[in-house]
């Protein structure tokens, strides 16, 4: 691992996949439809991570009120790439006239401790969202009892069985401008 800010993700040749955590309605909502319907909001940013285990922290393993359920959002590169082509560092000036947002917060481990890396955070504004959910996104699965599976062996010590259980999230190639845009090492 070379970088602090280097985007890990689970990606193949022309996908990209991405965590979200829902409430239960938009969940199977969109599971039922396989694609993001009402009523999930296409009036307001939703976030996408690319690291799995960043989710679990912010979503206490999906027990927090009104993200009880996780979804890996499957997503073409070239949609992607152009979020991050628009995306503007939460900490620019410039933040409020942007379509897209980036963060960078610290990586968790499997046990929620910080981590000396950071993993990204994308904001998808709402002047895109409907580009997102209806032409970016190529496939949704509910991993909520991957991960409810996951945090029992962690809570009872059994983290090396826990890991085998996680996907492998490995440095996404990132042309060197893009990288600049959005803060990457």
């Amino acid at each position: 691992m070379t970088g602090q800010r280097q985007i890990r993700a689970d990606f193949d040749a022309s996908t990209i996949v991405v965590y979200q955590a829902y409430p239960r309605a938009i969940a199977d909502a969109a599971l039922a439809a396989g694609r993001f319907v009402a009523p999930f909001s296409f009036g307001r940013m939703t976030w996408i991570k690319p690291s799995l285990l960043w989710l679990m922290h912010r979503s206490n393993w999906a027990r927090k009120a009104g993200q009880e359920r996780i979804l890996a959002v499957r997503i073409s590169r070239a949609g992607w790439e152009r979020a991050l082509a628009e995306a503007v560092l939460t900490s620019d000036p410039e933040l409020a006239r942007a379509r897209v947002h980036v963060q960078w917060d610290p990586e968790r481990s499997l046990r929620g401790a910080a981590l000396n890396h950071y993993s990204i955070q994308v904001g998808v504004g709402r002047e895109l969202i409907r580009r997102y959910a209806e032409e970016w996104v190529t496939g949704l699965t509910d991993l909520t009892p991957a991960v409810h599976k996951i945090a029992v062996l962690v809570r009872g010590g059994r983290t090396a069985e826990a890991q085998r259980l996680l996907p492998v999230e490995r440095p996404f190639p990132l042309e060197p401008a893009l990288a600049r845009r959005i803060g990457a090492d």
